[in-house]
């Protein structure tokens, strides 16, 4: 066992969170029928233990706590203990979390619920001290045994409230289907209502980036000119790219800021928030043009290919927010620090940088952020602004060199499917509007090893670690999946993507639809049952895997004219529309498909020998509410909506069609831009 005094059941695992807790000298189980057995044989109560690896106070709570011998004694003999990655198992960290809500609790990581053994639960809780934990463990302890049956009533109630349809909890359900304007006006009004108008973002701190919040204030915009909307975007964007949230040396974003001005990140790097802010920043960067949002892009997937890439192709999880046992160290420095890699350049980067002598972070270290632009910097600076671009990128490769010498933070390297199809959605939609061909050479790696790694047969697995995926896939990952491929088709033209993605929503639809619903489980009734089968439906950080499969339905029926799929779609939105109406920030990917059916998606169709090339040319433009198909030969396609359509006398001809209905055939980018452009103006309004 070499230094290791003790060795439990997780060492058997894959996932780096639970292999943290290998050497705990808790009897730690993986989630797992051997566990809930043992429960059940010994008549225990069990601890269900949930965190992630990136996760700072699940760590805190293990060294205070579950390395502590005293502690994992008391909870080996009166409890089976179960930890699990939430990243792994988001279906049991999504029952649990919901338990704790309706035991009317705060909820976070870590995660720790007792159950019953039959895994139903009675009580919990989130980080707990050393001595609170103690005390709970013998008060639970001491309750099983002589308060049974009172316990078990309680978690019969949990139960029946876990299985309460999330339709229901939220009084919604079946709307005739009916998208109007003014119900548009009004989310954008009551979405404005949370706008922090000095420091962007939404409400106070801490302040997570929530790029789907964003992506639809932009269509807000397109839609109605409203200013407000396009200032409030632009203002949260520049702000997030100032911040200390964002690594103004390496690129990639941190997971949240704990204060309202984006300054102090926790610093862990997710690979779902990376992904999906490339694609927030791209287009961005194509409606305003903003050369910062440009920069974003760019120095985001250095970061995620440089840190966050396997050899294989798949994109790692995330990285920890401590090294050295300091949260930060790896990319915060003090003066000095500075003074001896920048020499007499130091006090312009300090400047630049905003860098005292008593630091602004803990330990009298920097957490580096700006507060002005370039053009604004160099005038106050006297200097040219092309001097000062050279500098900066000369400090920036100087401090990168020092962090290569540093402790790197601890890296999560599992490869999950729906994290990876945010991330490939985001290197399409970069190669969309930069037509940058490594950032297309990056995806079609990430999408080849998804399909050799994660994809048996119709069945997609959730996650992947030294050659093997072991987790059924759920529906967040059919659904990003789908979404990921759907844009990696229209950025290539190749059918295969298309036809992917279909592949997985008509999976979906057999095998995790619920008919009397008309929503989408979480779950595939083909896997593991628990003790609740839950819906997604509330967008969060990632959006909710059904105003996806929803979006998808919404996209592949135009494509292959498949009205099922449509009208799906439309029922969908429909159930949810009265809550979208007042809540939008709650549901802000509902609220973009909302915006995709108020008027119809642009279906536009290239064939011939110069398809690639005019669709570089119209991907230059600003339309959001587009669906581009296109053959350099215009024959043996497999999609519907390129069926008839050929290249006129053998040019390259674009045909530019709503609902089915087609404008006269045009050959030239610019034609079919101008008939585009016209009917998005014509289709306006103002906001409220």
């Amino acid at each position: 066992m070499g230094e290791n005094k003790h060795t439990n059941r997780l060492i058997q695992e894959s996932s780096p969170y639970l292999l943290q807790h290998a050497h705990n000298p808790v009897d730690w189980y993986p989630w797992g029928e051997e566990a809930l057995q043992k429960a059940k044989q010994e008549d225990k109560p069990i601890i269900v233990s949930i965190g992630y690896a990136a996760c700072h106070w699940c760590h805190v709570m293990e060294h205070q706590s579950f390395e502590h011998e005293a502690i994992a004694a008391v909870m080996n003999e009166h409890f089976v203990c179960i930890k699990v990655d939430r990243e792994e198992r988001p279906d049991v960290d999504a029952v649990y979390m919901d338990a704790l809500h309706a035991m009317g609790l705060q909820g976070g990581w870590p995660l720790n619920v007792f159950l019953t053994p039959e895994a139903k639960p009675f009580y919990g809780g989130t980080y707990f001290q050393p001595q609170q934990w103690v005390s709970l463990l013998k008060n639970i302890a001491e309750a099983y045994q002589k308060n049974r049956e009172k316990l078990d009533q309680s978690a019969e109630q949990f139960v029946q409230h876990l299985n309460r349809s999330e339709l229901d909890k939220y009084g919604l359900g079946q709307r005739n289907f009916l998208v109007r304007e003014d119900d548009f006006k009004l989310m954008g009004y009551n979405f404005s209502t949370r706008f922090d108008k000095k420091l962007g973002g939404m409400g106070q701190a801490p302040k997570f980036p929530m790029p789907t919040n964003y992506l639809f204030l932009l269509r807000y915009y397109s839609q109605t000119g409203d200013q407000t909307a396009l200032n409030h975007l632009n203002l949260t964007l520049r702000e997030m790219a100032f911040g200390g949230i964002y690594d103004q040396i390496g690129g990639g974003f941190a997971r949240y800021s704990v204060d309202d001005a984006w300054l102090v990140p926790h610093f862990e790097k997710m690979l779902y928030d990376n992904g999906q802010l490339i694609s927030l920043y791209a287009e961005a960067y194509q409606a305003t043009r903003e050369t910062l949002y440009h920069d974003v892009v760019y120095e985001t997937i250095g970061f995620v290919a440089r840190e966050l890439m396997s050899g294989e192709g798949g994109f790692y999880s995330s990285l920890d927010a401590d090294s050295e046992g300091e949260e930060g160290r790896f990319y915060t420095f003090t003066r000095e620090e500075l003074q001896a890699i920048l020499g007499a350049e130091e006090p312009l980067f300090s400047k630049y940088y905003h860098v005292t002598a008593a630091g602004n972070f803990e330990h009298g270290r920097n957490i580096l952020h700006r507060r002005s632009t370039d053009e604004a910097f160099a005038e106050e600076n006297e200097l040219e602004v092309d001097v000062l671009e050279d500098m900066v990128q000369s400090w920036k490769e100087k401090l990168m060199e020092v962090r290569a010498q540093r402790v790197r933070p601890g890296l999560d390297d599992k490869i999950l499917t729906s994290w990876n199809a945010l991330m490939l959605k985001g290197l399409a939609d970069a190669y969309h509007v930069f037509g940058n061909k490594h950032f297309l050479e990056l995806a079609l790696q990430n999408a080849r090893f998804i399909l050799a790694r994660l994809k048996e047969g119709e069945k997609l697995y959730h996650n992947y670690k030294e050659g093997k995926a072991t987790i059924d896939g759920f529906l967040e990952d059919y659904a990003l999946l789908a979404r990921a491929f759907t844009r990696l088709y229209e950025v290539t033209f190749d059918e295969q993507w298309l036809q992917e993605a279909k592949a997985l929503v008509d999976y979906s639809l057999e095998n995790f639809f619920d008919e009397a619903e008309g929503m989408f489980f979480f779950t595939d009734k083909r896997s593991e049952k628990l003790i609740a089968r839950k819906k997604e439906i509330i967008d969060n950080v990632v959006p909710a895997s059904n105003s996806v499969m929803a979006t998808n339905l919404h996209f592949l029926g135009l494509s292959y004219d498949e009205e099922k799929y449509s009208s799906l779609s439309d029922e969908m939105l429909a159930k949810v529309k009265d809550l979208l109406v007042k809540e939008p920030s709650h549901l802000s990917n509902w609220a973009s498909l909302y915006f995709y059916k108020l008027t119809p998606t642009a279906e536009v169709a290239i064939v011939g020998p110069a398809a690639p090339e005019m669709r570089a040319e119209l991907s230059a433009f600003y339309l959001p509410n587009m669906l581009l198909l296109g053959s350099e030969t215009g024959e043996g396609s497999q999609i519907p909506l390129l069926e008839d359509k050929v290249a006129i006398q053998g040019q390259t001809t674009v045909y530019v069609c709503y609902n089915k209905t087609c404008q006269l055939p045009v050959h030239t980018a610019a034609d079919a831009l101008k008939q585009l452009k016209n009917r998005q103006q014509d289709s306006k309004f103002p906001a409220l």
